[in-house]
C-alpha cells in the first residue's frame, strides 16, 4: 500500500494552486479552467483558509444564481480543509473522501501546503498496484519466479 508521499512523486506535476480568499470566483474558475484541475487552496498570505472546487462554484454560485465576477472566493469557499499527511497511507485517503465526499486533499508536511492528491491521484495508484499483483501472479503460475 502507498503512502501520499509515494503518490505525490509518481505526479508529473506536483504543483499546487492556490488563490487569494479576497480572489473573485471568476479568476479562481478561470485558473482551474486554464490548469485543467478541479480545486484550488484559498490562502490569506502564508496560511490556508479554505478549499474551493467546481463544486462550490456549481452550488454556491450557479444554483445561487451569483455573479461569478463580483463574489470573492471566501464567499464561497469550503472553509474547513481536511488534509492529509506524507506519510498516511492511499488507504487512509480513500476513506476521508469517501466518508467526507470530498475529491481533493491538500497534502501537509511541517505546517506547509506541499501538494494535492486527488481522487483521480488514488485510482491511478491502486490500477497501477493491482497491475503489479496481477504481472506477479501471472509470474508465479508460469514458474517464471525466484
Amino acid at each position: 500500500m502507498a503512502t501520499v508521499a509515494q503518490v505525490l512523486n509518481s505526479k508529473p506535476d506536483q504543483t499546487v494552486f492556490t488563490i487569494a480568499a479576497t480572489a473573485s470566483v471568476f479568476d479562481a474558475i478561470k485558473m482551474m479552467a486554464d490548469k485543467h484541475i478541479g480545486a484550488v487552496v484559498v490562502t490569506e498570505g502564508e496560511e490556508i483558509v479554505g478549499i474551493m472546487t467546481e463544486r462550490d462554484y456549481a452550488r454556491k454560485v450557479v444554483l445561487m444564481d451569483r455573479a461569478s465576477k463580483q463574489t470573492p472566493v471566501r464567499d464561497i469557499m469550503t472553509a474547513q480543509v481536511r488534509y492529509v499527511r506524507l506519510d498516511q497511507t492511499t488507504d487512509d485517503c480513500m476513506a476521508l473522501m469517501t466518508d467526507k465526499r470530498m475529491r481533493h486533499l491538500p497534502v501537509i508536511d511541517g505546517g506547509k501546503l506541499v501538494g494535492m492528491i486527488s481522487i483521480g491521484d488514488l485510482v491511478k495508484n491502486i490500477i497501477s498496484e493491482q497491475q503489479f499483483t496481477i504481472q506477479q501472479l501471472e509470474f508465479y503460475i508460469r514458474g517464471e519466479h525466484t
